[in-house]
């Protein structure tokens, strides 16, 4: 029995992995697998949080040092796609000026991740719009401090 349950297991993961490839493609896929950024981050200089359309969340975590962002996370409720952007967008974050975050789009999240299905796209502007809600608050001096207060 054991021996059947295994391998029931073992099809059914290589069946998840099958579709999670074929819907983030193998970049997503390898950042599905191995998250990278993620977390809550304390004593950052500006905490960002989002509602995306589909009812999925995203907070992105900054730290500055001098105008560069020297640090970024992020932690979302959402599905892998939202993962994976998020993971992405703070990424693309570390080491940007202040004003290169204007910079980090849908779009651009998009093209980092290659092919990504219609579907799913919406996780990127989630991830970007997030990050533009950051770069707002801190330059409108609205940022929370969270773990500094």
């Amino acid at each position: 029995m054991a021996d059947s349950l295994d391998q029931f297991l073992d099809g059914l993961q290589e069946k998840i992995f099958d579709e999670a490839k074929e819907v983030l493609g193998d970049k997503g896929f390898d950042r599905w697998r191995n998250p990278r950024f993620r977390g809550k981050m304390e004593n950052c200089d500006v905490h960002a949080h989002a509602l995306g359309d589909c009812g999925d969340s995203m907070d992105i975590y900054l730290r500055f040092d001098k105008d560069r962002v020297a640090e970024a996370t992020y932690v979302t409720d959402g599905c892998g796609s939202s993962q994976v952007c998020g993971s992405f967008a703070a990424e693309m974050s570390v080491g940007k000026r202040v004003e290169e975050l204007a910079d980090i789009t849908g779009e651009v999240v998009l093209e980092k991740l290659g092919d990504v299905p219609e579907d799913d796209q919406h996780c990127a502007f989630l991830a970007a719009g997030t990050v533009q809600e950051a770069l707002r608050l801190y330059m409108t001096g609205a940022a929370r401090n969270e773990g500094k207060e």
